[in-house]
């Protein structure tokens, strides 16, 4: 039999209120629910029964393939969001692409929602802030867990969609969103967490395009924003000079203008 792709099943705690729930995640994503018995171990089915697997527990919902897993988390996120209430205007993704209140901003590359949480808060309550996935995975990691994760009533919640970045950009009217961001995966990884080694493996690797770039130009009002990684030309294979930045920083940021239509 040919293993499922991605299935949802639940923790060892297997009680009504969590079969209940990995059902409804199934069905969200119109995936396989698999019953698992409170004993029984997942390792077996991976490879065999499923490629990968959602698992639904107390925790959340944490993706897993037999090298590892991986699940939502607000990490860096959190600190920078608190620096933020703080009053502390000093983050760069922030000060790059200008983000206001009442502010709506496109992330075509959510991955787990580091950037996109952080622009939640700048934007506020009034504002809109939607995230684009292409990995199904990662996508259903990210929109589940930012479902669960407690934003506050300064933050606008995060509008997450399963859609390759470029195709979806062309669906949408020109001046839709004030900033564009696309954060690329890094083509030479940092050393990491082995949980950062299961989500690359399930992230999309296409490098960005000038062609994408010039979607996200007609799609903006303002500003299209790339993330890149230092002692790369990533941002200058698309057209964009990096902006200054710290020399003690892994990445580097750039913008360019929004077309005039």
């Amino acid at each position: 039999m040919t293993p499922l792709p991605l299935a949802v099943t639940t923790s060892t705690k297997t009680d009504v209120a969590t079969v209940r729930e990995a059902r409804a995640v199934a069905q969200r994503w119109n995936l396989s629910f698999l019953p698992r018995r409170s004993s029984e171990g997942i390792a077996p089915w991976l490879g065999t029964k499923v490629d990968a697997l959602l698992v639904v527990g107390g925790d959340g919902v944490t993706l897993w393939e037999p090298q590892g897993s991986f699940g939502f988390h607000a990490g860096m996120a959190h600190l920078r969001r608190m620096r933020l209430r703080q009053g502390q205007r000093d983050d760069a993704f922030l000060k790059v692409a200008e983000i206001v209140p009442g502010d709506a901003v496109l992330d075509c590359t959510l991955g787990l929602a580091q950037d996109a949480l952080v622009a939640s808060l700048a934007v506020g309550p009034s504002g809109r802030v939607v995230g684009l996935e292409k990995s199904l995975p990662l996508c259903i990691v990210a929109a589940e867990g930012l479902q669960r994760y407690d934003r506050g009533a300064d933050s606008c919640a995060i509008e997450v969609i399963h859609a390759d970045a470029h195709a979806y950009l062309k669906t949408l009217p020109a001046k839709s969103f004030d900033v564009v961001f696309f954060d690329p995966m890094f083509a030479k990884p940092k050393k990491a967490q082995p949980a950062f080694d299961v989500l690359r493996r399930f992230a999309e690797h296409a490098p960005l395009t000038p062609e994408a770039v010039e979607e996200g130009r007609r799609v903006a009002r303002r500003w299209v924003v790339v993330k890149g990684a230092r002692h790369t030309d990533d941002l200058r294979k698309v057209g964009i000079e990096p902006a200054p930045t710290s020399r003690f920083s892994d990445v580097i940021w750039g913008r360019v203008a929004a077309l005039s239509l």
